[in-house]
């Protein structure tokens, strides 16, 4: 990876990651000082988008370190596996909350009940980037594997000269 894309990479992580702050500060603010007007149940509705905000923070935060893992050459270690985990898992807490938003908002859509079905796809669609991201797991398991059998075989040719 580029220096010039990892340094991309981290100036559109802090932008989304300041904005989601914003998004939070703005939602603690409307809890504590707006009222609800009944239309919808927006109280939830504000803590379910706090939580979802806090998911996008934590994928945001292992994302960072794994660049910062790349740019040292230790990506192809054990330690990156915390933070692939915690990215799915944060990935996945970010679709239940996703799931969450359109039970809250399918009431209200019994007129156009394809409105929900669509908010589901997306939930749907979130897990399956929970999915990809597993699937990068497992390749990076091999290249971790393989990286150790290397070294290994490295340490058995040093010693055979």
């Amino acid at each position: 990876m580029g220096k010039l894309a990892m340094r991309a990479l981290r100036v559109v992580l802090v932008v989304v990651l300041a904005g989601t702050v914003f998004v939070q500060t703005l939602m603690v603010w409307a809890l504590a000082t707006d009222p609800e007007d009944g239309s919808l149940p927006l109280t939830p509705l504000r803590v379910i988008t706090i939580l979802g905000m806090v998911s996008a923070q934590v994928a945001l935060i292992c994302v960072w370190r794994l660049v910062t893992m790349v740019r040292r050459g230790t990506v192809f270690s054990h330690a990156a596996f915390r933070n692939v985990d915690v990215m799915i898992g944060a990935i996945v807490a970010a679709a239940l909350v996703w799931f969450s938003v359109t039970a809250i908002n399918a009431p209200g859509q019994r007129e156009d009940p394809g409105v929900t079905l669509i908010m589901g796809g997306v939930g749907v669609a979130i897990l399956g980037v929970a999915l990809i991201v597993l699937l990068l797991r497992m390749l990076l398991a091999q290249a971790v594997a393989r990286d150790v059998e290397a070294a290994q075989m490295q340490a058995e040719l040093d010693e055979v000269i």
